[in-house]
């Protein structure tokens, strides 16, 4: 059964309500007050069934909405998720005030399909009926409301002359609606909270996207709350599940009245994130009073939504009425709000609708560049290059599976599926559960060699930078870098040695007096034996500075021709050789030896026998026990 929401649009005292009521049979004023007053001060909700063109089921959930000037911010908490409008103008009256705002916010909101209802008809002539009539038609001249393409119906709530002729032309409009998808993302924007006896906590809204079913959890944001679903509502009817398009209740668990609110919005746990900034483009309306000036602080309104917002202006000071710009919103607390929800602004004092927009950026990056160029991308509404767009922007840092969710609002499989071909393409790299823009990673590649080769440039001495340390420098995650250097690998435009990165083929370059001190550092210690000198004596007596003459220490400990034991002692690997062979041949002899006996077979002090033992013990030559070794 495909169902839409209808919503009413117009001036005080026009006949909404009663229009509502002589379709469905429900009064939608439900509160006391408007009843004594006779008058709609807040959402008023009915629904009724009609056959389709095809003779199926079409299920309609209105929203009525108060005409009344003070209370346009009830409206635009009702008129946030409808499909199709029915704007209503009283032909004794015409187009009043009121009539003129509604059109501006549905205009603004995106509104594309509606049929204008000229009630009243029983309170004026037929010539004056046809006067009203071209009123109307020169006002939605140029609109989604403009006759023939979209139906004007004369109807009275007293005789009901046109009723049928409305109802046919509703089948007709419905039938141009494209459905919502149910199996996007849900989202519920509350617009009533109610305990109802015997079940509890209950709320209502319009759910504007996805699938919600009985027993699922949700959160409530943006205050983070976990709440369980008892049951569902549509349209007055048990349920066991709401589909998106559908007015609909909830009987939750998990939260009191206390907690929830008319603005907050369920919607599937840890999916999504409230944000206090957003990007939108944003439109004036021509009938704007005055410019809007950047930095200016308005009333912002969005699904049911209310709040004040700061708007900063992207490359203007101001923006003249009529005129269109990108702006960034500042908001006094966290919403939720995702890339093409619609939302309106009124001026603070006189409060009046001054413009709105849609809303391009979620989470945007303070100070990045080509700003405009981003936002027109995402303002193009290309899915995938606008994917591509939100992927490029973070560079080789990519952006995850979950983040590219929150940022669109969109499921896993639509991302996936609008990715596929550029993912095909290597336009974007998938590098674990990130997704790197295919430019980006090219970029690091030669970063990371270009480091690499001021590496070699400034450290000769040095056969390769470390890896991490290479990583570091090119300010790259883990996974990107090692995948990023991987392919280098794999094209030779890099080799990895162990620890070390260098250009292929590159080695340890030394100039003369280098090399000779590279040989008189490797004689002193070979021919030293096992009696070794101290490290900066050999260091202190070299024709090469200090800072040279320890990277050529380390080129030698790196190459394994000298072995430091310890912080104080090195020795030539020949040493080292000829001590093994001499512990084995004594192990023919005993088994274990002391302290004592290693000074006599070795010819050492206890400076030197003490930490040759200790050394043998981590390279499992012997093992101590007690004051003794044994000889493994």
């Amino acid at each position: 059964m495909k169902s839409i929401i209808v919503g009413t649009a117009g001036h005080i005292d026009h006949g909404k309500t009663a229009l509502v009521k002589a379709l469905t049979g429900i009064d939608a004023d439900r509160l006391e007050e408007e009843k004594r007053r006779g008058i709609t001060i807040d959402l008023g909700f009915a629904h009724m069934d009609l056959p389709d063109a095809k003779g199926e089921p079409l299920h309609l959930g209105f929203v009525d909405v108060p005409g009344h000037e003070r209370f346009v911010r009830n409206m635009l908490a009702g008129v946030g998720g409808i499909d199709l409008v029915l704007l209503v103008i009283a032909a004794d009256e015409s187009i009043k005030p009121q009539t003129r705002e509604h059109f501006d916010i549905l205009q603004l909101l995106g509104v594309q399909r509606g049929i204008t209802v000229l009630t009243k008809s029983d309170a004026v002539d037929a010539e004056m009926l046809d006067v009203v009539r071209l009123e109307v038609e020169e006002f939605l001249r140029g609109t989604f409301l403009e006759p023939p393409k979209s139906p004007m119906v004369a109807f009275s709530s007293l005789t009901g002359a046109g009723l049928d002729d409305l109802k046919r032309a509703m089948i007709t409009a419905a039938a141009e609606v494209r459905p919502r998808d149910s199996r996007a993302l849900a989202r519920l924007p509350i617009d009533r909270v109610f305990t109802m006896k015997g079940f509890g906590t209950v709320v209502t809204g319009t759910l504007v996207a996805g699938t919600i079913r009985r027993e699922e959890e949700m959160e409530v944001f943006p205050t983070g709350r976990r709440v369980r679903v008892r049951g569902v509502q549509v349209h007055g009817q048990a349920s066991d599940a709401a589909v998106a398009g559908q007015r609909t209740a909830l009987n939750l668990a998990g939260a009191s009245t206390e907690d929830l609110s008319r603005g907050m919005t369920l919607a599937p746990p840890a999916m999504f994130s409230a944000t206090r900034r957003v990007d939108v483009r944003l439109r004036l309306l021509s009938s704007a009073p005055r410019a809007l000036r950047h930095r200016s602080r308005v009333h912002f309104h969005s699904n049911t939504m209310e709040t004040v917002a700061e708007i900063v202006l992207h490359g203007t000071k101001q923006l003249a009425a009529g005129a269109e710009a990108f702006a960034r919103l500042k908001l006094p607390e966290p919403a939720l709000l995702l890339p093409g929800d619609r939302f309106i602004i009124r001026q603070f004092s006189p409060v009046v609708t001054i413009g709105g927009g849609g809303v391009l950026d979620p989470a945007p990056i303070p100070r990045m560049p080509g700003h405009e160029s981003f936002l027109q991308t995402l303002a193009g509404g290309n899915p995938e290059t606008m994917l591509r767009a939100r992927i490029a922007r973070h560079g080789h840092a990519g952006i995850s599976m979950s983040q590219l969710i929150a940022e669109t609002g969109w499921s896993r499989d639509s991302v996936e599926g609008q990715l596929a071909q550029t993912l095909k393409d290597v336009r974007v790299l998938r590098i674990g559960d990130l997704f790197v823009d295919g430019l980006a990673m090219v970029r690091l590649q030669q970063f990371i060699v270009n480091s690499v080769e001021a590496f070699h440039k400034n450290n000769s001495l040095v056969g390769g930078i470390a890896r991490e340390a290479l990583r570091e420098q090119v300010k790259a995650s883990s996974e990107v870098f090692t995948a990023s250097l991987d392919l280098l690998v794999r094209e030779k435009n890099i080799e990895a040695a162990g620890d070390l990165v260098r250009l292929p083929g590159h080695g340890v370059v030394m100039k003369d007096e280098e090399a000779e001190s590279k040989k008189k550092i490797e004689e002193a210690f070979a021919s030293a034996g096992l009696k070794v000198p101290a490290l900066h004596e050999v260091i202190g007596g070299l024709k090469v500075d200090k800072t040279r003459a320890q990277k050529i220490v380390t080129l030698l400990l790196r190459d394994k021709l000298l072995v430091k034991i310890s912080e104080e002692l090195v020795f030539h690997r020949s040493a080292l050789e000829e001590l093994r062979r001499l512990v084995a041949a004594q192990k023919a002899k005993s088994p274990k030896m002391d302290v004592a006996k290693f000074k006599e077979l070795t010819g050492v002090s206890r400076k030197y026998a003490i930490p040759l033992l200790e050394y043998l013990d981590r390279e499992r030559v012997t093992k101590r026990v007690g004051d003794a070794r044994e000889i493994l």
